[in-house]
């Protein structure tokens, strides 16, 4: 990979103080049941192109416990993906589905659910037509009250908020939502989830019910770090420009190599005029000391120079000529 290519790789993938859309990454552990596997399909089919999936078993990821949480750093930075959805299914925790964001590549944060009275979407009959288009936005409903007063449930909203919402945008087109999540709070560890893709509330699955089970919420320094905003808009950056709190800003001109040989230049300039008249006053003057010189004439002159501040100007000429023998 080229250098340049290599470093704006790089410069992606490094946190942001305005993120661009989270990735979700969806990995099995080392053992899963049918309806734990179609869970996973149907999420990675909900989430389109900003899911990446792996269908392989991954027996060394132990999210909840020390060094388990190695591997999720590595396929975060990896894939750049700042979401994560481990399935796995154990006697202790049956169709298990632990959800876990990141922050800078490292663990954020983790809730771990069972997942109960799975329906798959396929067995829901609907026209077609109502399927949710590409890229629309979705409405998500959280009822009952203890979203709000239960922690572990309030810690869920904020993961599947994140997880659902898709991209991050200022203004909204009401007609464009076409579907909607309706998540139902039954008891203080039990939500309902539910799918639906008009306001005409049509169910088409996925439909199941979470049991909350364990979770990890975030050290208070991480939290701030993660929680900052952008006082303002970010400037468009401007090609080779760039500042300093000194000589204010600066910028880079790149100037292609200048031919100087072949440059033309003005027949009429007056220093090449004035080049040409001092050319041929000398060689008028060479040509009458070579002329007297052949007619074998010797010269001697006497000069006379009034002296100024920069030169010296010709004052008076004296000359005395003597015939050869």
């Amino acid at each position: 990979m080229h250098f340049w290519t290599a470093r704006r790789e790089v410069e992606k993938r490094v946190s942001k103080l305005v993120e661009t859309r989270k990735k979700t990454l969806i990995l099995h552990g080392t053992k899963t049941t049918k309806d734990l596997n179609q869970v996973l399909i149907e999420i990675s089919y909900i989430l389109k192109e900003n899911c990446v999936r792996y269908t392989k078993n991954y027996p060394d990821i132990t999210p909840f416990e020390n060094g388990g949480e190695t591997s999720l750093e590595f396929f975060s930075l990896k894939t750049d993906c700042s979401i994560f959805i481990f399935g796995s299914h154990a006697k202790k925790r049956k169709n298990n589905l632990v959800n876990r964001r990141t922050y800078d590549h490292q663990i954020y944060d983790l809730v771990e659910v069972g997942v109960e009275n799975f329906k798959s979407m396929k067995g829901f009959k609907y026209d077609k037509k109502l399927s949710p288009r590409v890229g629309s936005k979705p409405f998500i409903a959280f009822i009952g009250e203890d979203f709000e007063s239960v922690l572990e449930l309030k810690h869920l909203k904020e993961v599947l908020v994140d997880l659902l919402r898709g991209e991050v945008v200022e203004n909204l087109n009401l007609a464009g939502i076409d579907h909607a999540y309706i998540c139902t709070a039954t008891s203080a560890n039990t939500v309902f989830f539910t799918h639906f893709p008009r306001m005409e509330l049509v169910e088409v699955g996925p439909s199941m019910d979470f049991e909350v089970r364990r979770h990890l919420l975030p050290n208070e320094s991480l939290r701030k770090e993660a929680m900052k905003i952008a006082s303002d808009k970010p400037k468009k950056k401007v090609k080779n420009v760039g500042g300093d709190p000194l000589k204010g800003k600066i910028s880079k001109i790149h100037v292609p190599d200048q031919q100087i040989g072949e440059m033309s230049l003005p027949d009429k300039s007056k220093g090449v005029k004035r080049e040409r008249r001092e050319a041929k006053r000398n060689n008028e003057s060479a040509k009458k000391i070579l002329k007297i010189l052949n007619d074998k004439h010797y010269l001697t002159f006497k000069f006379m120079f009034k002296t100024q501040p920069k030169d010296a100007t010709l004052f008076s000429l004296e000359d005395t000529v003597y015939h050869s023998c």
